[in-house]
């Protein structure tokens, strides 16, 4: 069976910006390192429905599997960074999609 493809949805207000940018400089590198690209930021997301989010960035990053996100998720060299990021922003939530199993 294929694997499924993963996305993660990240939503944060930035409060320490030199803190936050400690995190950015090493997210790179771990990302490629689980076979994760990064798709995109947006520092003025638009809710077309819904209640709004409180002001922050929205993050998108994709994974060939749930396994590889897992993976970088347990990395003890991304935990390690991502202190950074806990000690720099609020995190609003970081939340797994699951892509569409392969048709055939």
């Amino acid at each position: 069976m294929a694997s499924v493809p993963v996305y993660m949805v990240a939503h944060l207000q930035i409060e320490d910006a030199d803190r936050y940018r400690s995190y950015e400089k090493g997210f790179f590198p771990i990302l490629k390192k689980h076979g994760g690209s990064f798709l995109t930021v947006d520092d003025a997301s638009e809710t077309l429905e819904g209640s709004d989010p409180p002001d922050g960035r929205m993050v998108l990053f994709s994974f060939p599997s749930e396994e590889a996100a897992r993976g970088w998720f347990d990395d003890p060299e991304y935990q390690a960074l991502s202190e950074h990021r806990r000690a720099g922003t609020k995190l609003r939530f970081l939340t797994l999609v699951h892509g569409m199993p392969p048709r055939g």
